[in-house]
């Protein structure tokens, strides 16, 4: 019977092209308001690396001034470290895996004439960032630990910046001079575009991957000042020696810890290390320490913004609207079937026939208007992509979110076909029968 009745939901929505246009235009309009903020919403705020998300961990000490708060409003921690901070962790080798990061900025000098130079930012990190957060490499690999100590001169490369430099060729063992130094380049990353940069939050988690990296201690050695956020509550000494021992904020600080117990490990050492500097007179307000997980840290972050929660309920207030309008258009359209309805049921259609047959028209209206809503979500995801290019890797359809349009758009059509399917169903067939 579902067949038939489908048949017949079709046929008698061709015999009324202009209401039927309306109803499925409505509930697409809906669709695609709704669906363009839940697809950037959903993107923003999906787990970014979900098989190891648990195990990676942010580390957060509280350096900040004893008198006021790091945050004034929520009281949360310094979201960077220290460079006396991270370099005492890194020394320590207490995690699983760990890096210490920041952001630089140099010119790249290109060996080839027909290349001109051009600043480009990159990323100062361990070698075990590469293990920790997984960019795939199209080419040779990470330095090691080796010449992390040795504070090397080497580079990992982004594609994108490979095909600037050797035309997109294997350059592993190649030199490529970045602010007047030459750095032998061990490896290419393949293409890498998290859709949030989890890593760094603190310098916009919608912003491009880096073009290159390179080592932590290797940036350091050559007073590679920070290209991203710093913050200071005092003054620093002068000189590159006086910053690096400064309460100054301004280093990323990521651990992996493998396990429940490696975690509780790590939170006692970090409690340890404040409690010893204490001592030496840091660490002034009262002792707490954080280890967010990657979904942990995103939140407390923010990184999916009171805004983008706002426009999703707006969006989705339209969509009601939209439903009571095609309500409205359904009723009329049902009603002006009374006659047909009061035959078939003097003719022994059940209420039960005819309130499926009339759910299944109704759903057909939604699976049209479904698809004509993808096309429009696809429109306006692109729209937010032209006028907002920070959102372009997060206003993407994906197969997750087009399977949720179409079951949205039928449960909303179905949803808006219960009240005049119920009214078309209780149709007196003696009283309709008699007008005619």
């Amino acid at each position: 019977m579902f067949g038939y009745y489908l048949n017949l939901g079709l046929r008698s929505l061709r015999r009324h092209p202009v209401l039927t246009a309306l109803m499925v235009f409505g509930i697409a309009l809906g669709i695609a308001a709704s669906m363009t903020s839940l697809t950037v919403f959903h993107l923003m705020g999906s787990d970014p690396i979900p098989w190891k998300s648990s195990k990676l961990h942010y580390v957060q000490l509280d350096n900040w001034d004893v008198n006021e708060a790091y945050d004034r409003d929520s009281g949360s921690l310094p979201d960077q470290l220290t460079y006396l901070d991270a370099a005492a962790l890194m020394a320590s080798s207490k995690a699983d895996k760990q890096a210490a990061m920041y952001k630089v900025a140099m010119p790249v000098q290109p060996e080839n004439p027909e290349v001109k130079p051009f600043l480009a930012l990159g990323r100062a990190t361990g070698s075990d960032f590469f293990a920790m957060f997984e960019p795939p490499f199209k080419y040779g690999g990470a330095w090691d630990h080796a010449q992390d100590s040795q504070q090397a001169r080497v580079t990992v490369l982004t594609q994108e910046t490979n095909e600037k430099l050797f035309g997109g060729a294997d350059s592993t063992g190649k030199r490529v001079k970045l602010d007047g130094v030459e750095y032998t380049v061990t490896g290419v990353l393949n293409r890498w575009q998290p859709r949030i940069k989890y890593y760094d939050v603190s310098n916009g988690p919608l912003s491009e991957p880096e073009s290159f990296y390179i080592p932590f201690t290797t940036a350091i050695g050559l007073q590679m000042g920070s290209a991203g956020n710093n913050n200071c509550y005092k003054n620093a000494e002068p000189g590159w020696e006086g910053y690096l021992r400064s309460e100054c904020i301004w280093i990323q600080y990521w651990t992996q810890l493998d396990s429940s117990a490696r975690l509780a490990e790590y939170k006692s050492f970090l409690d340890a290390y404040v409690g010893e500097q204490k001592k030496l007179g840091r660490f002034e307000r009262p002792l707490k320490t954080k280890l967010p997980d990657v979904n942990q840290w995103l939140e407390d972050q923010k990184v999916v913004s009171r805004d983008v929660e706002i426009q999703v309920g707006l969006a989705f207030a339209f969509l009601l609207v939209c439903l009571v309008n095609t309500v409205g258009l359904l009723l009329a359209k049902f009603t002006r079937k009374s006659a047909e309805i009061g035959l078939r049921r003097a003719l022994g259609a059940s209420r039960g026939q005819l309130f499926m047959q009339h759910l299944i028209e109704a759903g057909v209206v939604g699976i049209s208007g479904g698809l004509v809503g993808l096309v429009l979500t696809w429109g306006g995801l692109f729209g937010v992509r032209a006028l907002y290019e920070d959102f372009k890797n997060v206003a993407e359809l994906d197969w997750q979110m087009v399977l949720i349009t179409i079951g949205l758009s039928v449960l909303a059509a179905i949803l808006a076909g219960l009240f005049p399917t119920w009214r078309a169903c209780h149709v007196q067939p003696a009283a309709q029968l008699k007008t005619q």
